[in-house]
Order: structure tokens, then C-alpha cells, then sequence
């Protein structure tokens, strides 16, 4: 019987984790390094080592009715997108209203976590922690990872020759907190992602010049989306998931290229991505088309190599008096803390998870793995569904199937990956069809046809309207009187 849970770090996944925990009578522990809930939402003036770093003008890119807990509302007057502060303020309510502070013991990081030698019989962790300098070791009957995946920089030096004789500054864009300090410099942004991209239109208010590097391009979407209503809740719909899934493929591809070009055509900017129609994610930025418009961001192709100040491009273009370089080359997923780490990334040195959470070569299904998926959709909704469906595996309730099942069931989403996102190392899934399947797992998923029957106002806005978290409190366990309320008025508080 699983009832002692260890959680790692307090952030959304976290604080999810602890909720679910208690609401199914376990006894959670959440190990946080920091003095504070919240994770990569925290922000700090300077990076911290082992956590999470964000710039202090970051905003969200889902609005606040899709990214929510799924029974906890943002208050009605919050914008629709919100910078971190408020979001972090929101995140410290959530913990209050759930009392969840008193589950997690702060400035304590977790050094160890690794199986106990009758782990094949009783599926315990031993967990090695450290505080104020002293060492403690706990057992526990399950472990939830909820370090996140922003934390170690990816900063891939050996495939940009000669940046060892550049003689400006370069860091990864972990390190960029504000803009003032660049000021009349000449700043060369690698990495066209939503950091890269977010990077590069502040610098250009106080730079000189700024140069955007793209290896492969990208599809850039607003968050102001079709008659000025958030992206999210135009796109993100189960209507729109079901035709992207039956259509032919070539139709499919080419209305999914004429909708990215609908407010301008990315081959004019530099942007167009060199598979067209691969669903990678996209980055989310009003103005980067305006700046490249405005000339105060040059689009470049990817770095053949550097010089003492001057920098060639692949095109053969050279760009000189070059005065600082930002890497922004994303993260590595790395859990310095597992001391197999052949348990999460059990092949190839590839994050090998079943339904994106459970390693599934485990004698006994002990440890899942929150938030390391990404779709288009919201992190929380997806973490706390994780969760639900993780707690009903440790108590037995969710019957997973045969070892070699459980591999194959991931060969053939690497597959789908591969023909949708181009790449089967992505942690990309589809956010309704990997919901559903979470949810279906354990009982939660919306059942379209009774709704029809017996409620068809709310059975036509769950069909056609935005896929909101609410919709998977609406029934089964854990259900919350609320959702329906809060599908109902979920455009009201949009426009307020």
C-alpha cells in the first residue's frame, strides 16, 4: 500500500501533486530548495544555481481560462495574459486555499533518490535530503518529480567554431534578467524560440542593432488572436482536434500553413520553418513582425563561425562590431538527484515514459514523472490531470498493462511524433488527445453524448468552445461542483 509520497520541488507540478495526494488519503512530503512555492514562476534578480531562471518582463502565452487549476479560477478582473508576478501571486493563493504550505518543507534539496534494495517487493524510495548543511534520509512508498525541465542550460559551444576568440560577451539566456546594460551595443540572439524571440524585441527598444540567428525557422502566432479574442481559446478546441484528425493529411498540412500565414507571410520575414508543415511548437510574439519591419531586428541564417568581433553567417553574409551573443538554445532535461538515471532515460539517453509519466521498466510503478510533456496547451491543467491519473496508479485503482505492452504503446506515439513534429526526441504531444487519454484512463473524461442528452447548452461549449480545464472536473472522481458554472461564464470573464 502506497501512503508516504516524497515530492520534488513546489512549483505548478508540485503544488498539484500535493493536492492530489491528499485528496486520495496519502501522506505527501514536498522537498523545495528555495523559500518559496511557484518554481520557474519565482523570479529572482540573478539566476540561482539548480532552479528555474526567468526574465523579469516574462508574460504568460496561455490565457488565464486555459491555464488554470482546474477548480480554482483566476479572480474575474486578471487580464488574460499575465506577467510572472501576478501569476506567482495567483500560484501562492492556490497554495493557501488548499492548504498545502504545511506539506512542504522549504530550503531543503534533494541530493538522492534511489531504490531500496527490496524495492522488487515494496516498491519504496529511500530519499536523501540536505539542510542547513545536515544530511537526512526518509523512506517513502512513492516518489512525483516535479523539478521541471528549465533548469540546466543546453549550451551547445562545439557546434559554433571559433567562439573561443570572440572577443565580446556570451551567455545563455538563463543569465538575462533586463535589457538596460545592452544599451548602443550590437547583440547577436541565436535560437528562435519563445525566449530567443522575446529576447531580441526587448533588446531592440535600447540596442543598436539586434541580429536574430535561426537554424531552422519557426511558426510566430499572437497571443491576439481572430477579432482580438486570445489564441487559445479560438484554437485550442475539441471541434478543431477532431477534423485536424480525420481530415486527409495533405489538407490538414495546407490548412494549418494558411492559418500560421494569415496575418503575414513568414517566408517575407525570414521565419518560415524548414519543414513547413511540422506541428513543432511555436513561438508566441506580437511584435517581433512589427521589429523586423522596422529594421531594429535583422533575421540571419544560423552561425557558420566566429571571429575576434565579427561573426559569418551560413548565407556567407558577415556581420562585424558584433558586441555580445545570447544563446538562446533552450534546456537539457537532466535529474542530477536519480541515482539511476537510466530509470527515467532508459534508452538512447531519451526521456522513455509511459503516457509521458511512468518509466515503465519499474518492478513496482512507484515513481512518476510530472510536467515533462509539452503541447499547445497549458502546463497546470496538463500537470494536475498527470497527477490525478498518476495517484490513481500508486493506489492500484489504474491497471497499467504488460511491460512490453507499455513500450510498444510509446514506440508508437515516438512515430506519430516523428510525422507530426519531425523529431521523436520532442516531449510534444497533442494537449486534447493526450488529455483525454489520461482522463478516459481514469474515468474524468468529459462524456460528450450524455451531456448532449441531458445538458446540451453545456454539451455544445464543450464540443465547440475552448477545451478549459474545467471540463475535466466535470465528472467522475475528484469532480468539482463548479465546472460547470465556470465553462458557462468562461467568455464573460475573458471580456472582462
Amino acid at each position: 500500500m502506497v501512503r508516504r509520497v516524497a515530492v520534488v520541488g513546489a512549483g505548478v507540478s508540485g503544488l498539484a501533486a500535493i493536492k492530489c495526494c491528499v485528496e486520495e488519503g496519502l501522506e505527501p512530503t514536498c522537498f523545495e530548495q528555495s523559500e518559496d512555492v511557484g518554481g520557474l514562476w519565482r523570479y529572482t534578480d540573478k539566476a540561482e544555481e539548480g532552479r528555474a531562471s526567468i526574465y523579469r518582463t516574462v508574460f504568460t502565452n496561455s490565457c488565464k481560462e486555459m491555464m488554470c487549476y482546474p477548480d480554482f479560477p483566476f479572480p474575474d478582473d486578471h487580464p488574460n495574459y499575465m506577467h510572472n508576478a501576478r501569476l506567482q501571486h495567483y500560484i501562492c493563493k492556490y497554495a493557501e486555499h488548499f492548504n498545502l504550505l504545511r506539506h512542504i518543507r522549504f530550503k531543503t534539496l534533494v541530493t538522492k533518490v534511489k531504490k531500496r534494495p527490496d524495492f522488487s517487493m515494496t516498491g519504496q524510495w529511500e530519499v536523501v535530503t540536505q539542510r542547513d548543511g545536515k544530511e537526512e534520509t526518509a523512506v517513502f512508498d512513492a516518489v512525483m518529480v516535479c523539478s521541471g525541465h528549465h533548469v540546466y542550460p543546453n549550451l551547445p559551444i562545439e557546434e559554433f567554431p571559433g567562439i573561443q576568440k570572440f572577443k565580446g560577451c556570451y551567455f545563455h539566456s538563463r543569465e538575462y534578467k533586463e535589457p538596460e546594460k545592452f544599451r548602443g551595443k550590437k547583440v547577436l540572439v541565436i535560437g528562435l524560440g519563445n525566449s530567443g524571440c522575446d529576447i531580441a524585441v526587448e533588446l531592440s527598444a535600447v540596442a543598436s542593432q539586434v541580429y536574430l540567428s535561426s537554424r531552422s525557422g519557426s511558426w510566430v502566432m499572437s497571443r491576439v488572436w481572430d477579432n482580438g479574442y486570445p489564441w487559445d481559446m479560438l484554437v485550442i478546441t475539441r471541434f478543431r482536434t477532431w477534423l485536424g484528425n480525420i481530415l486527409p493529411r495533405a489538407l490538414s498540412d495546407w490548412l494549418y500553413v494558411r492559418g500560421m500565414n494569415r496575418f503575414f507571410k513568414h517566408e517575407n520575414f525570414g521565419l518560415m520553418p524548414l519543414n513547413r508543415t511540422s506541428r513543432k511548437e511555436p513561438v508566441f510574439n506580437d511584435d517581433l513582425p512589427s521589429r523586423i519591419a522596422c529594421g531594429v531586428v535583422v533575421m540571419k541564417p544560423n552561425v557558420k563561425e566566429f571571429r575576434e568581433t565579427s561573426v559569418l553567417f551560413q548565407d556567407g553574409t558577415v556581420q562585424d562590431d558584433v558586441d555580445v551573443v545570447v544563446f538562446a538554445t533552450g534546456y537539457s532535461y537532466s535529474y542530477p538527484f536519480m541515482e539511476d538515471n537510466s530509470i527515467i532515460k532508459s534508452r538512447d539517453n531519451q526521456v522513455t515514459l509511459y503516457k509521458g509519466i511512468l518509466p515503465p521498466q519499474l518492478e513496482k510503478p512507484t515513481m512518476a514523472v510530472i510536467g515533462l510533456v509539452q503541447s499547445l496547451g497549458p502546463i497546470i491543467p496538463t500537470a494536475d490531470l498527470q497527477c490525478r491519473w498518476a495517484v490513481k496508479v500508486f493506489q492500484g485503482q489504474c491497471t497499467l498493462p504488460q511491460v512490453s505492452e507499455m513500450m510498444d504503446d510509446i514506440d508508437e506515439k515516438m512515430g506519430k511524433k516523428l510525422k507530426w513534429y519531425g523529431n521523436s526526441t520532442t516531449l510534444q504531444t497533442d494537449y486534447i488527445t493526450y488529455m483525454d487519454e489520461l482522463a478516459s484512463a481514469i474515468g474524468v473524461k468529459p462524456n460528450v453524448l450524455k451531456l448532449l442528452l441531458t445538458d446540451p447548452q453545456l454539451a455544445l461549449k464543450v464540443i465547440f468552445g475552448p477545451c478549459s480545464p474545467y471540463q475535466f472536473r466535470l465528472m467522475g472522481p475528484g469532480k468539482w461542483s463548479g465546472a460547470r458554472k465556470a465553462i458557462l461564464t468562461q467568455w464573460d470573464r475573458t471580456l472582462q
